[in-house]
């Protein structure tokens, strides 16, 4: 169920953009003053800045995909939802995760006219300081997304 909700498919579209390197469709998901903290920390605010900074990254990097994985979608209201998730990332022209760059994901979607939109798209790392062993566990689901993702 949480994989097949409305939030859960904004969320999906999210990564897909991303991994198809796609900048004005990843920002169109956003509300007009929606916000991205990235892997870093970097925030960017509002759909046009989002698009643009988005578009410089891809245009100077060639960046890893993500793959997936929904934890929880809660409705906060009926207008409201928050998403946590947790992903990896497979760099270009590689097979597997790069487990130093799993993270934790969290998502805060309002509908707005009928439609969801992402209102804040928060990536933090998931470096589970002290406990290599969550590390270990999170890389081993996120590459059985991954060979699920790839029908193997």
């Amino acid at each position: 169920m949480l994989e097949t909700s409305e939030i859960a498919a904004l969320y999906r579209e999210l990564l897909s953009a991303w991994n198809r390197r796609n900048a004005a469709d990843m920002a169109s998901l956003f509300t007009t003053e929606g916000t991205t903290v990235g892997f870093d920390g970097t925030s960017h605010v509002g759909r046009a800045v989002i698009e643009r900074e988005i578009a410089e990254i891809f245009a100077h990097h060639e960046t890893a995909a993500f793959v997936g994985i929904v934890r929880e979608v809660r409705d906060l209201s009926p207008e409201v939802s928050l998403l946590r998730a947790v992903a990896g990332m497979v760099p270009p022209g590689e097979a597997d995760l790069k487990p130093e760059v799993n993270a934790v994901q969290s998502l805060v979607a309002a509908r707005r006219n009928g439609k969801w939109r992402i209102e804040l798209f928060h990536n933090t790392p998931a470096a589970f300081h002290g406990h290599p062993e969550a590390s270990e566990e999170l890389t081993e689901e996120l590459r059985q997304r991954l060979r699920e993702e790839r029908g193997a």
